[in-house]
């Protein structure tokens, strides 16, 4: 056996090229550069552990001066935001059945007589818990916000009643998730993320996986239209989806006990056109990828932002209002509040109806590029 030396040159050609290798592959380039700037992006701007200036509703009966200062130290603090008043416990149950509303703060009538009295009026706050870290900052400092609000207006003969104990007894009511229980959150958000990973990248690989292995000629050679090929490969996912969707579902009822309060033939309904959105996307990378390693970078492109900006890992109302925006593109951040909706707050399809036409609209558009593509293939 005969030593054979190391040799520069080689070594020097051999990494020239990888170097002219890394140059055509542009799209593995990007990923190389674009992944570490939307991380660093994303962390260092968008996500935010205590969101502020949180969409507030009033139904005020009182409106004394004790009231305005109330609120307006609510506000004052951040951690609220007041949009609009309302009339009726009903119309304060729709803002927040649709998530309009993350807080409804309730005043009673005589509110500033019965305090200066001493009588310890209520103030109740209703708070939409599906999600327990949007809400438990604010509820925790809303006590010591409200009682030194007050304290500067109780001076005099009324200085007795700014003491140790506020004057007024709060009440907080976590709707839809009264034990702050994390896996209410957390599980029904799992079967979106779950479902955004595995189909996009199996169709990711369907195209490009024929393509690497020669037998994409004989499906072009068929008279086959391109919308018959797409939805002919995405059938057979729809179906592996909902397998996981009804595991998924089953270990959220059985092991972590997730209330299902809404109509389960509506849920996979729900399911079902996001499962389809996925999987439209996924052939349209397919279509677009040259390898079974781009469509995995495209898929994983594209998960990263669904995972950070949908609501799942981060309050999305404490995202700044491009990161929202941002978000509100994505069919991921519109199912996590559909099926919490459903799951947490048996909504009915009134209040889930302004989620699903954004994901409707998603499916055409990507559906619209892949056809494109597709038929670029063909010429």
């Amino acid at each position: 056996m005969t030593f054979q030396a190391f040799s520069w040159s080689r070594w020097v050609g051999i990494m020239s090229k990888e170097f002219i290798q890394l140059k055509r592959d542009r799209l593995t380039f990007g990923m190389i550069i674009g992944i570490p700037v939307l991380q660093l992006i994303l962390f260092g701007y968008a996500i935010n552990a205590d969101p502020k200036r949180l969409p507030t509703a009033v139904l005020a009966a009182d409106s004394s001066q004790y009231s305005r200062t109330l609120l307006a130290a609510m506000q004052n603090s951040g951690y609220w935001r007041i949009t609009q008043r309302v009339s009726s416990e009903a119309e304060a149950e729709e803002l927040l059945a649709h998530g309009e509303a993350q807080f409804v703060v309730s005043i009673p009538e005589n509110f500033g007589r019965k305090l200066v009295r001493g009588e310890k009026p209520v103030l109740l706050i209703e708070a939409d818990a599906s999600d327990p870290s949007a809400t438990g900052n604010a509820i925790a400092a809303l006590a010591q916000i409200a009682s030194g609000a007050l304290a500067r207006e109780l001076k005099g003969s009324l200085g007795d009643l700014a003491g140790a104990e506020p004057p007024f007894e709060l009440r907080v009511h976590r709707r839809y998730n009264p034990e702050g229980v994390t896996a209410y959150n957390i599980v029904p958000g799992l079967l979106g993320t779950i479902l955004t990973m595995t189909m996009i990248l199996m169709t990711g690989l369907a195209m490009t996986r024929e393509r690497e292995r020669g037998t994409f000629e004989n499906l072009l050679a068929t008279p086959a239209l391109p919308i018959e090929v797409m939805t002919g490969k995405i059938v057979p996912y729809i179906l592996i989806g909902l397998i996981q969707v009804t595991l998924i579902f089953g270990f959220a009822l059985t092991l972590f006990e997730v209330p299902m309060r809404g109509n389960a033939p509506l849920l996979y309904a729900v399911v079902l056109l996001f499962i389809a959105a996925n999987l439209t996307l996924g052939i349209t990378f397919s279509s677009i990828a040259r390898n079974q390693l781009q469509a995995m970078q495209m898929t994983f492109f594209f998960f990263l932002p669904s995972i950070l900006l949908s609501g799942f890992m981060f309050p999305f109302r404490g995202m700044p209002e491009w990161a929202q925006w941002l978000g509100s593109l994505l069919p991921l951040t519109h199912f996590l509040v559909l099926v919490r909706g459903i799951m947490l707050k048996g909504n009915g399809l009134d209040e889930l109806w302004p989620q699903i036409w954004p994901i409707a609209v998603f499916m055409l558009v990507v559906i619209s590029i892949g056809l494109g593509f597709y038929k670029r293939t063909l010429d």
